[in-house]
């Protein structure tokens, strides 16, 4: 309502989209400060989970970069921050010098063994207040918006 107490003319798709970039950020900055606990960003867990589902197969930056959610992200300097922590190999292939075989460590493992320890508590946290079918629903209408 607006100050003389009448009801204003919505503007669902502005409202909408306001509505989902809020949530967006709000959910961006509470997932960042879970993260935080375990020095990890948003992009480097990413780059360790998408790691961890090639089963000890390699991967290269062009794949890495592909599975980000934040296509903008700069996945050389991510891997390299990675690296530097232990979490991540990474090797020239020998097949083509041009290209780098990236590969998670034991210790990357460990990391984001100790994050699924209390990933579904954060999850819960989240989502908590949804329903099984509100969280499928809201997924579906999501993927729609995005096509």
């Amino acid at each position: 309502m607006n100050k003389d107490g009448k009801k204003y003319e919505l503007n669902l798709p502005d409202y909408t989209i306001a509505n989902i970039l809020q949530t967006g950020n709000w959910m961006n900055e509470k997932f960042s400060d879970h993260l935080k606990l375990y020095g990890l960003s948003i992009q480097q867990f990413q780059v360790l989970r998408s790691l961890k589902e090639m089963n000890g197969a390699s991967a290269d930056l062009q794949t890495l970069q592909a599975e980000m959610v934040s296509k903008n992200s700069n996945t050389t300097r991510l891997v390299e921050k990675l690296r530097l922590k232990g979490y991540i190999t990474r090797n020239q292939n020998e097949e083509n010098r041009r290209k780098v075989d990236i590969k998670i460590t034991d210790e990357g493992l460990k990391m984001l063994a100790d994050i699924e320890n209390v990933q579904s508590d954060f999850e819960k946290d989240v989502v908590g207040n949804l329903t099984t079918t509100e969280i499928i629903a809201l997924n579906q209408l999501l993927e729609k918006i995005r096509k």
